[in-house]
């Protein structure tokens, strides 16, 4: 099993920026074995929706309303995922989620998300 533990939001001014990091942890052998990982967002009334996302091996992956702006890292050897944001948007406004998968195990993994909020 593995768990998912986001943080690094908050309130910021359009322009401004924030980092969000996630933490994994459990069993080591469903870590190594993660295939990806990513950051989702959800505003209310909306679909929950993919911002970035990060492949074994380092490619990477993005919205198109992230692209420029966003940048999605990783440091294995801390189990950790980082969603640097810059230029942020009113519209980027959301809970951001987490996400793991295993596609070995079809297993899948979700943070209890964290708040942006970013004022106009």
């Amino acid at each position: 099993q593995v768990q998912l533990v986001e943080s690094g939001g908050g309130l910021v001014q359009a322009g401004g920026s924030l980092r969000l990091t996630c933490k994994a942890s459990g069993d080591i052998f469903s870590i190594i074995s993660i295939n990806a990982m990513g950051w989702y967002r959800q505003a209310p009334g909306k679909q929950r929706e993919l911002v970035a996302a990060i492949i074994r091996g380092g490619s990477t992956n993005y919205a198109d309303s992230a692209k420029g702006r966003f940048t999605i890292s990783r440091d294995s050897a801390k189990n950790t995922v980082y969603l640097q944001m810059n230029s942020l948007k009113p519209e980027d406004t959301a809970v951001y989620y987490c996400h793991a998968d295993r596609i070995a195990t079809n297993d899948n993994y979700w943070g209890q998300g964290t708040q942006v909020t970013v004022s106009s």
